[in-house]
């Protein structure tokens, strides 16, 4: 992707903003959301950007404390490279380029892509995996989740290679050796998030001292709803620094608990509560994907490149991303049922 002169004056703003909050966190936050608000035009980032407004008229909002906490505490390349990624090629560029090819082709487009991957077989169809990604970006797809089994390392090669895209790469605590440090080290389009248990909290702290973005995340089934419900895994959680507390349902947790824990996470938002986002994967995700387009949709990829929908997994190998184009498969799998779409 060209550097857009869009692009190259939002850097910029964002640059001195960085800067800016080490010294005058409240301030400078509140003038980057003011801002962005008013030149915003796109449905996403309008809404987002009010919603960051409101929360922020809390002078008390420990969001201001990660916000600075993150700052002083991730290298400053880090966070433009991949905030920029995030929120200008995926949240604007890429968003109007889908709801584009949506109206056009009348076919819905995930905001982003799930990818479970098993390491070796991901090394045997690593141009497959290449090509899968530049697919994406055509179609408006800057955002992929990493879900790997087996040496995250191994997938590194192709966060390098599509520097336009944000990519979030879920690992262990054993997964964050010093060599897999030293490799990520120079990557700045990548965020890690690393699973919450007894030795999560040493992890981050090598992570911390080394300038690195990373979040948590948390696998819940039906008897975490209390321990998720009443606060207590947030409130242990932000004790690490992340700058999301990721939560993921086990395939076996009921939709009872899974609304709960919703319910739970969007309460901690929009009070505020922690000073980490609560974050839901699922119903998260959807709700970006019906902000950016009029219809949500959800793709998952298991290890063997079968598209899983929240029904099944489809066995069909027109829906195996190792054997067709993207847009093909999310052609089949998810076409418009409703022609209209809002493309404001």
């Amino acid at each position: 992707m060209v550097n857009s002169t869009s692009r190259i004056i939002i850097e910029t703003v964002v640059k001195k903003t960085l800067s800016d909050i080490k010294d005058s966190p409240e301030r400078s936050i509140r003038n980057l959301v003011d801002m962005a608000l008013h030149f915003s035009n796109g449905r996403f980032q309008h809404s987002f950007f009010e919603v960051a407004q409101t929360m922020l008229q809390n002078e008390n909002s420990p969001y201001y404390g990660l916000i600075e906490d993150t700052v002083c505490h991730v290298d400053s390349e880090r966070i433009l490279h991949f905030g920029m990624n995030l929120g200008y090629n995926g949240c604007t560029l890429g968003a109007k380029v889908i709801r584009e090819i949506e109206a056009k082709e009348n076919y819905n487009i995930p905001w982003m892509v799930t990818l479970k991957l098993d390491v070796w077989n991901f090394y045997l169809h690593l141009q497959e995996y290449q090509t899968t990604i530049l697919q994406g970006e055509e179609i408006g797809i800057y955002t992929w989740m990493l879900l790997p089994t087996g040496t995250p390392e191994k997938l590194l090669s192709l966060v390098r290679e599509h520097s336009d895209s944000a990519f979030v790469l879920f690992c262990t605590p054993d997964d964050i050796t010093p060599p897999f440090m030293d490799s990520v080290s120079e990557i700045n389009n990548l965020m890690l998030v690393i699973r919450y248990e007894e030795a999560t909290e040493e992890v981050c702290e090598r992570l911390r001292k080394a300038k690195m973005l990373y979040s948590v995340y948390y696998c819940y089934n039906d008897a975490d709803e209390k321990y998720i419900t009443e606060g207590d895994l947030f409130y242990s959680t932000q004790q690490l620094h992340p700058v999301f507390t990721v939560l993921l349902a086990e395939p076996e947790c009921s939709d009872v608990v899974r609304e709960h824990v919703y319910d739970e996470v969007q309460q901690a938002r929009n009070h505020q509560l922690f000073q980490t986002i609560a974050w839901e994967f699922t119903c998260d995700s959807n709700l970006i994907d019906s902000v950016i387009s009029s219809d949500s949709c959800v793709a998952v990829f298991d290890s063997d490149g079968y598209l899983i929908t929240s029904k099944e997994s489809n066995t069909d190998g027109a829906f195996n991303l190792l054997r067709n184009n993207l847009s093909h498969i999310l052609k089949l799998a998810f076409p418009k049922h409703n022609t209209e779409e809002n493309m404001v």
